[in-house]
């Protein structure tokens, strides 16, 4: 039988916004799952947009660009912050980059915007999609382990 519960999580942990940082808590702290049920379908969900969006990054780029303002205004400003601010690190250190980006559970971090780096960057798919889940199990690890630090101090 399907937990509703964990169906929250699991769409919870897709959102571009929540991700990881959201769902874990959610499902820990709120809805008082199991730890590694909700770590598992939290890195799941937050893996699902990886694989459909990372090779179709390109079309989702064109189309966000061709919106209204301000959202065509917020996705430029969002790819260009990142380019602004990442290029170094990216031309350096690569798919290490591309790792930290995602497994350090920070704002403006996380699964989309490593799937938004890995376009911009030129990264191909068939090494970026490993490298943003592997970033996404490293995040969870995290996250995870604080909220349950926390709970019990």
């Amino acid at each position: 039988m399907i937990n509703e519960e964990l169906i929250k999580v699991l769409f919870a942990s897709m959102t571009p916004i929540g991700e990881l940082r959201l769902s874990i808590p959610l499902g820990i702290l709120v809805m008082e799952l199991p730890v590694l049920s909700v770590f598992f379908i939290s890195v799941l969900g937050n893996s699902i947009p990886v694989i459909i969006l990372v090779p179709i990054i390109q079309k989702v780029a064109n189309f966000a660009e061709s919106l209204p303002r301000p959202i065509s205004s917020v996705f430029r400003w969002r790819v260009e912050k990142l380019s602004r601010t990442n290029a170094k690190l990216f031309n350096k250190y690569g798919y290490l980059a591309l790792f930290t980006l995602v497994a350090i559970p920070l704002p403006f971090t996380g699964a989309w915007t490593g799937c938004l780096a890995s376009w911009v960057f030129g990264i191909p798919s068939k090494k970026s999609i490993p490298t943003i889940i592997a970033g996404i199990i490293t995040a969870g690890i995290i996250v995870t382990t604080l909220v349950v630090v926390g709970s019990n101090l």
